[in-house]
């Protein structure tokens, strides 16, 4: 299997098959009964599936349910019950939202006002890049449609406008700061709404299994101010560290508006689009007061977008990574929360808990943050580092004392900004970065420095904001 025949090096789906085996038969520890250390194995081999990619994401998860129940490691309702949870109900709605982003253009039509707007020097033209991912962050969720969907063309474009072309020696005319500058926006656009990255419902799924509740509005809420001390931060830190030797674009502001007068006045579909685009943040932000769960509020969005024909059932349809994911998020987390049922995530709490007995909670927590942020060099997947990390290093960090509001947050928020690091850490990485403006030792060299300047932003300033919040 994989390759596994003659001597021959296995190949991915050996190597899981392997992780998958070795787990399977090791005795389980002390305490640990049976029936969880199985599924651990079957959980351990899934992730690592999704990590090598042997098969697709959603193909990789559905084996892993399908062993769950071949093995009997869970009864047949026990392995569906994630396809019935509402987190993954919630990716796969944010995802048709922001298809009817792109198909009607109202997320280039905000991209190009932006520029317009923002864009006669090149460092405002930056921000302008800054500005429309975070307009677009709360109703998309993949951060890949974001950047390569909507962002990553205007920005080709642009910087060849300007005669800035990679591999001929003009890469950093404009187009090395712009490349940057729009792949680290997503990065923190992402960790500042729990609809901005499809991990997000993931990581309060998994809080919420150890009693840490998470809404959409006190995700916002607390990220409000160290996000948008990063989003200006961060552009700043790359014009400095990547100084284009264009500064001034006035030759930006024309292609913005000569591109808005060929779209025309803004169309029916982009008008309805831009009313129930409010009407969700509203319901999101107010969700608590109104007794609705933002999926309950994604689905009353989803329902006006048929009706009025702003999407159709063959776009739904035809939306393969909204059921993608759909898919591969319900079998994590139903893995993920019967680990937990079953006393696993205890055990391991418990016992690293114990390392760090008589340590202050503030010490622990900051630890135990950094390397659960520092430890992305080795994940290729914002999704793998989640589904396999996120529930428990913040038990360690409840059972070392951290408030569990703060822990379950600051963890959420790393899950996105740890991306910065790597051309691989995230989907949107390998976009930009194979556009070839950027040589790989630079992108780690400006991927460090900007994890530096994230730790201090979130933890400083956030601390403190988090302190005023009552969080801690």
């Amino acid at each position: 299997m994989g390759g596994l025949v003659g001597g021959a090096k296995p190949g991915p789906m050996g190597v899981v098959f392997l992780i998958g085996v070795l787990i399977w038969f090791a005795p389980p520890p002390t305490g640990v009964e049976i029936r969880a250390w199985h599924l651990l194995a079957i959980f351990v081999a899934t992730i690592a599936g999704i990590m090598l990619r042997p098969l697709p994401m959603g193909a990789v998860a559905m084996m892993g349910v399908a062993t769950t129940v071949l093995t009997r490691t869970l009864s047949i309702e026990e392995a569906l019950s994630g396809f019935g949870n509402r987190v993954p109900w919630l990716i796969a709605v944010a995802f048709f939202v922001a298809r009817s982003f792109i198909k009607t253009g109202l997320g280039k039509r905000i991209a190009y006002l932006f520029m317009r707007t923002l864009g006669r020097k090149t460092l405002g033209l930056g921000y302008s890049l800054v500005a429309t991912d975070l307009v677009l962050a709360p109703a998309i969720p993949s951060n890949t449609a974001r950047a390569g969907g909507v962002l990553y063309p205007i920005v080709l474009s642009l910087a060849k406008a300007y005669g800035s072309e990679p591999g001929d020696g003009t890469a950093r005319k404009i187009g090395a700061f712009l490349i940057l500058t729009a792949f680290h926006s997503t990065v923190i656009t992402g960790a500042m709404f729990l609809t901005g990255m499809v991990a997000n419902p993931l990581a309060a799924q998994l809080a919420g299994d150890q009693g840490v509740y998470i809404t959409w509005a006190n995700w916002a809420i607390a990220a409000s101010v160290p996000g948008l001390a990063s989003l200006i931060l961060v552009p700043w830190i790359i014009y400095r560290l990547c100084p284009p030797e264009i500064r001034e674009t006035p030759k930006a502001v024309e292609i913005a508006q000569d591109e808005l007068d060929k779209m025309g006045g803004m169309t029916r579909h982009e008008k309805i689009l831009l009313v129930v685009f409010i009407l969700l943040l509203g319901l999101w932000i107010f969700g608590g007061l109104l007794e609705m769960h933002s999926t309950s509020a994604g689905l009353v969005g989803l329902a006006v977008l048929l009706v009025t024909g702003v999407l159709t059932w063959q776009d739904v349809l035809r939306e393969e990574k909204a059921w993608d994911a759909f898919i591969w998020v319900s079998a994590i987390a139903m893995m993920a929360s019967f680990l937990n049922t079953l006393g696993l995530t205890d055990w391991f709490s418990q016992g690293v808990g114990g390392l760090i007995m008589g340590v202050h909670w503030l010490v622990a927590f900051v630890g135990l943050s950094l390397v659960y942020f520092y430890s992305h060099y080795f994940f290729a997947s914002n999704t793998a580092h989640v589904g396999s990390m996120y529930a428990p290093f913040l038990a360690v960090a409840l059972a070392a004392g951290s408030p569990p509001l703060l822990a379950a947050l600051t963890l959420a928020y790393f899950s996105n900004l740890f991306s910065s690091m790597t051309h691989y850490g995230t989907a949107p990485a390998p976009i930009f970065f194979g556009s070839g403006y950027v040589e790989l030792r630079f992108w780690w060299k400006i991927g460090f420095f900007i994890s530096l300047a994230h730790v201090t932003v979130w933890l400083g300033l956030g601390g403190l904001w988090w302190k005023i919040l009552g969080l801690w």
